[in-house]
């Protein structure tokens, strides 16, 4: 009898060690066999990926319903056009990043493409989970460096991952399974880290093993992209704080209250010249900032009253925006001063591009609208072929 009981504990002892998936949550996988058909990486090489020249005529439009291509804006034509192989996707939600001029698309059905910037021929295509247990991309900007591609991804299931796939074929080179399943926001590389915000923790990874080196805990959840003045990391709580990080300890080196009923700075915040610009929402009164990103010392504030600040950028020492009904301004990036406003007829969904003329372009419902500065007219450059209900958003980028 004693015999069949140690010959029992230990059939347990080898189930227990080799019949389940490790506990990811606190494991870098590296290795996909080993990961739940959830969160698995399958991917497809289709061509080598090679270097590829830019066509510099052309502008990329990520539009609303899911589709991404690029407009010849000397010739006004299309030249090419992808679309993630599931029919129902018809949502922008995430941006595109270009590379060597390869540009990577992720789709919000957990589809990630990698496509020459002028044919729209695909290098290779990776699926993160599978058509059942279908992983979403929301918010995502893929961040590419170090021959890896970065990115967080939310599953039907409630959890989490940050994801690392190699550049080369789109295959899985680590991930983690994050602690908390709200990751919406884009990741940071800095000092061959990445940075990643996942509810109210923080984390940091080695970017070449996805070793975790540093996890931080905060009272409110992280609701900001980290950015850096490559030196130290900064980030937004959901609520009126901003922090400023060291970046190999996370220890906090200060931290900036906004004014009263301001939160919700999102991905309205950014580094130059070791200063930090944000944008804060509020019931009454939405405002930018200008901080000092060594002391955390205010250096100026300008003011939006009875209107959101929707997004901001900064271009050629000016910081851009627009608001929620639809107020594009220009401020002096030295003293917040307003240089230029305007009530648009237009309602802008989508990022600000800068072309080298005294123009702008953003995306609006009807589709791409270039804006004359001197004239102050709106062209409905492009317009889109059919009008879709529920705009979520839309992506511009300026090949160059």
């Amino acid at each position: 009898m004693k015999t069949k009981l140690i010959t029992l504990l230990f059939v347990f002892s080898i189930i227990n060690t080799f019949g389940q998936v490790p506990a990811t949550s606190k494991t870098t996988i590296t290795n996909n066999k080993i990961l739940p058909l959830s969160d698995m990486v399958t991917n497809k090489a289709v061509t080598p990926l090679k270097k590829v020249p830019l066509d510099a005529a052309s502008i990329l439009i990520y539009d609303y319903d899911g589709s991404l291509f690029s407009y010849d804006l000397e010739s006004e034509q299309i030249g090419w056009t992808v679309k993630a192989s599931d029919s129902h996707t018809e949502m922008c939600a995430n941006k595109v990043t270009i590379s060597n001029g390869v540009v990577y698309i992720p789709f919000i059905n957990g589809e990630i493409f990698a496509v020459d910037n002028q044919s729209g021929d695909v290098f290779w295509k990776s699926r993160l989970g599978n058509i059942t247990d279908q992983i979403v991309l929301k918010d995502q900007a893929p961040i590419v460096s170090s021959g890896k591609l970065y990115i967080t991804a939310q599953n039907q299931n409630g959890s989490s991952n940050i994801y690392a796939l190699d550049i080369k074929d789109g295959s899985l080179a680590w991930t983690y399974k994050l602690d908390t399943p709200n990751n919406d926001i884009p990741v940071l590389f800095f000092n061959n880290k990445i940075f990643v915000p996942s509810a109210s923790n923080l984390y940091s990874f080695d970017a070449n093993t996805g070793k975790v080196l540093n996890q931080k805990s905060f009272e409110e959840s992280m609701h900001s992209k980290p950015v850096t003045d490559d030196e130290n990391i900064f980030i937004a709580n959901e609520k009126d704080l901003v922090f400023a990080l060291n970046p190999d300890k996370l220890d906090i080196l200060w931290q900036f209250k906004l004014g009263d009923n301001q939160h919700n700075i999102k991905e309205r915040i950014f580094s130059k010249d070791k200063k930090l610009y944000f944008a804060a929402q509020g019931d009454a009164v939405s405002s930018v900032y200008a901080v000092d990103s060594k002391t955390g010392s205010q250096i100026w504030k300008r003011d939006f009253k009875d209107d959101n600040i929707e997004y901001i950028t900064e271009d050629s020492d000016n910081i851009w925006g627009y608001t929620r009904k639809g107020r594009l301004f220009q401020l002096d990036i030295t003293n917040g001063e307003i240089a230029f406003e305007i009530k648009l007829t237009t309602l802008p969904i989508s990022n600000i591009e800068f072309p080298v003329d005294d123009t702008i372009f953003y995306y609006c419902d009807a589709g791409l609208i270039k804006f004359d500065l001197s004239t102050k007219d709106e062209d409905l450059y492009y317009m889109r072929t059919s009008i879709k209900d529920n705009v979520y958003s839309a992506f511009l980028k300026i090949i160059r």
